[in-house]
């Protein structure tokens, strides 16, 4: 993958509407700050995008407003899709002022818009939650795995206190190449799901649940210690994360 101004100089070159000379110094001034921006809070990645497949992300949470709205403004400049995750209504506030076209989704705390398509995965990422409480971190992930170019199907409140809801949706279970399960309480939803099927299975422990749980920990503890094989297990409450590996798994 390019940047989309480089594809755009080269594309003008084609058709005959910008000469060489004009093309070799458009290109040096797209190139010159190609590899990374420095806004002195940041460093923005431009060239993450050629390196991975897919532009820099920003972690909202610990940043000002009007350092969000900052690097989400250099990123657009570049027509690099934008996500940032752990946002909140005056982070958005400040980014659409700058980003009119950005969009707000309240549950995931995301804030996103949407440049070019990146290449399509090869077939379908499940996002399984066992409860209600999780579809924060569960929506954060099939988010990120749609922007990222993947068909997510949405399995919600499958727990296994109820564990009929999730066997009366098996054939979507088995339909999927790449399934994210998130999960908090005991975290035992992983596990059942890795013994139905044969494609891997990323576990996200979530923080919700009572005393004991630890504030995730306990799913944490439980998601590693699976007895299921082709079960890994990313961060607490890391749906980001559990989207970017399947993703990457979704398009080899």
């Amino acid at each position: 993958m390019t940047d989309p101004r480089l594809k755009a100089i080269i594309d003008a070159v084609v058709a005959g509407t910008l000469t060489p000379a004009d093309a070799e110094a458009r290109l040096a001034a797209a190139m010159r700050d190609l590899p990374f921006e420095d806004l002195g809070y940041a460093r923005v990645d431009h060239h993450r995008v050629v390196r991975q497949g897919f532009p820099e992300v920003v972690f909202g949470q610990g940043k000002t407003p009007e350092q969000i709205a900052g690097i989400a403004e250099r990123i657009v400049a570049r027509g690099h899709t934008l996500l940032v995750t752990r946002a909140n209504d005056a982070a958005f506030a400040a980014v659409s002022a700058a980003i009119p076209a950005a969009e707000w989704h309240a549950v995931p705390r995301c804030i996103v818009w949407r440049g070019a398509p990146p290449d399509p995965g090869h077939g379908t990422v499940l996002i399984a939650a066992a409860g209600t409480s999780d579809l924060p971190v569960a929506e954060e992930a099939a988010l990120t795995a749609e922007l990222m170019g993947n068909h997510a199907d949405r399995l919600f409140d499958v727990g296994v206190a109820g564990l009929h809801r999730l066997l009366h949706a098996r054939d979507r279970v088995d339909a999927a190449r790449v399934v994210i399960v998130v999960a908090g309480m005991e975290g035992a939803l992983p596990s059942v799901i890795g013994g139905l099927t044969a494609s891997p299975v990323i576990a996200v422990p979530t923080s919700v649940g009572y005393g004991a749980s630890f504030g995730g920990l306990s799913a944490l503890l439980g998601m590693l210690n699976s007895c299921a094989a082709g079960v890994a297990v990313v961060n607490i409450d890391n749906g980001f994360g559990a989207a970017a590996m399947a993703s990457k798994i979704n398009h080899l």
